[in-house]
């Protein structure tokens, strides 16, 4: 068996399909399930984050299995898997693990070196023992990831690159400054109650806010959450609970809200945040897409919403101040929609050059460009953020949006609302593909080398051992079989004749065996040693059903002696 491992994450995938592809923890039981339920795969393990969603197996055959973990994956995501494979990479054997040992150290996440990542492989290997699905390999290689996470943490300096995705987020809404200085006084409102959301109520206590209060869909959890907040003796902040429900009053009070739930849906619409917006200024929230100026042409030069005829867009739900010939009139659109959409701008006869936009010429060959990425790739990604005008400067905020769930909390069109700053799972992508690397990083990736050489050693040793016991256990029949055929023929030795020849023999078979069997495990550890278990199977003609049972044997003491 080999292990494999198929997924996507923030590197590989858009934060829509990340979005969009995204896991319950019902899911993820299933899809574990499901994986060991498959013909390929033995043992299987999910590691479902905010931006990474990974199916590890212990699969029989790489291409069945890559076929079959990329089908369950596309099954339980809901995400076709036309438009998912684009987006998955795939690891074998040393490399399944380098990735498993690079994820532990946080060198994969979205912010290098963080490290809540450990405490989301304990709960997938938790969640793969409840199951039943992780086997040797499963329980080896977490547990041994974990190992490896902590010693990077310990012995270098990740620490200083990495931080939580909650403090990168605080720091993003502070917009580089101090993000003390910008809490001190602020209250705050954190929707949910698990782990993210406690570890962004007690960073904003350690940052300075004076209140924070919790929502939570279960109101025990966030009572418990705030009470753990205001009896902090490290903090002085006062915490209450209250149910969901009462999140749009709280809405127009906070100043700053973090938002991370397991909800399928949006939780604050723009409609709900412009409204708490209002709320706190008295006055109407504006979107800023472009400056009012120049929101609406005339209609004289074709691009007044509404007015060009026969448009295959729906322009009653277009935004404003965008021309329909652009990429933002096309966003979300599929390919056959955009071919039409391109066939109606070549053969128009709107001319929008004195406007400063393209001509329709160079706005059909890019719709058809679009539509030929669209067919490769799904739909074009719905743009969400309005592009720079010259001249134009935001609005301060009067509040301060974080939302690290995925899928998001928060609708994205909030991005487009003056007196708001929205940070969300992609914009911190953004934001730290140009954070600064740590040196110790390459002292972790060191770590990890040699971590990944040590564990496939020995699991390359392990895989030998059961022809191993199987030809020492042939041996001892051997012995026992030629010992009682000598007391059959000399039965007038007595016990302790029988005895030193019986210690003789069994001397003499192992002196025998001794070194031929060290050096084999030691050949086996190697890379490339595979082929040494057949080898002895073959010389020694040892019985496969005997291999099958001492490793089976192995595996259900291994499983005794784990720790619950």
């Amino acid at each position: 068996m080999s292990l494999l491992v198929v997924g996507l994450s923030h590197r590989s995938a858009p934060v829509s399909v990340l979005e969009r592809a995204a896991l319950s923890a019902d899911a993820q039981v299933k899809l574990a399930q499901d994986t060991v339920a498959a013909e390929p795969a033995t043992e299987a393990a999910v590691l479902a984050t905010c931006n990474r969603i990974e199916l590890y197996a212990d699969v029989d055959k790489f291409h069945a299995g890559v076929a079959e973990l990329s089908t369950l994956l596309a099954q339980h995501s809901g995400v076709g898997l036309d438009e998912l494979t684009p987006y998955l990479y795939v690891h074998y054997e040393d490399r399944a693990v380098h990735h498993l040992f690079s994820v532990a150290c946080g060198l994969d996440s979205m912010v290098v070196g963080e490290g809540q990542i450990l405490a989301q492989l304990k709960d997938s290997l938790a969640r793969a023992q409840e199951l039943h699905s992780a086997g040797r390999l499963m329980n080896d290689l977490f547990q041994q990831g974990l190992r490896v996470g902590k010693r990077a943490h310990s012995e270098t300096g990740i620490d200083r690159a990495g931080q939580s995705l909650v403090t990168f987020g605080l720091e993003q809404l502070a917009a580089g400054g101090d993000v003390q200085e910008w809490a001190k006084g602020r209250k705050a409102l954190v929707i949910g109650a698990g782990s993210m959301s406690s570890l962004a109520a007690a960073t904003l206590a350690r940052a300075g806010v004076t209140e924070i209060v919790v929502a939570n869909r279960t109101y025990d959890r966030a009572e418990r959450l705030a009470q753990i907040i205001a009896e902090n003796d490290e903090t002085d902040v006062a915490a209450r609970a209250v149910p969901m429900d009462a999140v749009p009053g709280e809405l127009t009070r906070a100043d700053v809200v973090v938002s991370c739930t397991g909800a399928t849906g949006l939780v604050l619409t723009a409609e709900a945040v412009a409204a708490a917006v209002e709320g706190r200024t008295g006055e109407p929230v504006a979107e800023i897409d472009v400056p009012s100026a120049s929101k609406q042409l005339p209609a004289a030069a074709g691009t007044g919403l509404g007015t060009d005829e026969n448009c295959p867009l729906d322009l009653t739900a277009a935004q404003s101040g965008f021309s329909v010939m652009g990429e933002a009139a096309v966003a979300g659109m599929a390919a056959a929609e955009l071919e039409q959409h391109a066939a109606w701008v070549d053969n128009g006869t709107v001319d929008i050059r004195e406007a400063g936009r393209r001509a329709p010429e160079a706005e059909a060959e890019l719709i058809g460009a679009l539509a030929a990425a669209a067919a490769r790739v799904g739909r074009i990604p719905e743009r969400r953020r309005p592009e720079p005008v010259a001249g134009f400067v935001r609005p301060a905020p009067a509040l301060f949006l974080l939302d690290l769930a995925m899928p998001r909390d928060i609708d994205a069109a909030v991005h487009r609302l003056a007196g708001v700053r929205l940070v969300d799972i992609e914009s911190l992508a953004e934001a730290s593909a140009d954070a600064p690397m740590a040196a110790d990083v390459d002292e972790v990736r060191r770590i990890v080398s040699d971590e990944v050489a040590a564990f496939g050693a020995a699991q390359r040793a392990a895989h030998i051992t059961p022809t191993v016991v199987a030809l020492r256990t042939m041996a001892a029949d051997v012995v026992a079989g030629e010992i009682a055929r000598l007391d059959g023929r000399l039965p007038d030795l007595d016990e302790r004749q029988r005895g030193e020849i019986r210690q003789a023999v069994h001397r003499v078979v192992d002196k025998l065996l001794h070194a031929p069997t060290v050096r084999v495990k030691q050949l086996a550890a190697e890379p490339g040693g595979a082929g040494y278990a057949d080898a002895l199977r073959t010389l020694f003609d040892l019985d496969p059903e005997t291999v099958a049972a001492v490793s089976r044997a192995v595996d259900s003491t291994d499983k005794k002696d784990r720790p619950a």
